[in-house]
């Protein structure tokens, strides 16, 4: 009896699974949240919201970073007193506009963020570490759009 293929397949069965239809699902509400706070982008490239949590408030930033055929690059930032720490978010993007997907595809310096981690790793991210940032744009849109408001644009 070989124990080595016996754990290695148990450690396979607990590896973490990518949920599709619940990414999907995540990163379409986000397309259309998106589009929600960003009206005109064929015309645009920059929106700026106050948006309002308990008793302080911070701007939420949306700019257009690249234009294609069939894809539109946002960053997607906070302004708040944090920033001058470096640790207010700030997200990268993707607008998939045949697919109406958003899908966030990187979160400050950490670029390319891969569905899927084997834990642990180099990095320490999470196994479902893309799933988060997806979630976290899910649950910054949703509070954006519930209390939020438009701001006078100055370039930015």
């Amino acid at each position: 009896m070989n124990t080595d293929r016996n754990h290695s397949k148990t450690a396979d069965q607990r590896r973490y699974k990518v949920n599709l239809v619940e990414q999907m699902a995540c990163c379409e509400a986000n397309y259309a949240r998106l589009l929600k706070l960003m009206p005109k982008l064929d015309e645009r490239d920059n929106w700026q919201y106050q948006v309002q949590s308990g008793g302080s408030a911070w701007d939420i930033r949306l700019k257009v970073t690249e234009r294609a055929r069939y894809t539109t690059m946002l960053e997607v930032s906070q302004s708040d007193a944090l920033e001058k720490w470096g640790s207010s978010p700030k997200l990268e993007v993707r607008l998939y506009h045949d697919a109406r997907m958003a899908e966030v595809i990187a979160w400050r310096e950490h670029q390319r963020v891969k569905p899927r981690y084997d834990y642990p790793n180099r990095n320490m991210y999470q196994k479902d570490e893309k799933a988060q940032f997806n979630q976290f744009l899910s649950d910054w849109l949703i509070h954006s759009l519930a209390n939020g408001q438009v701001r006078e644009l100055a370039e930015f």
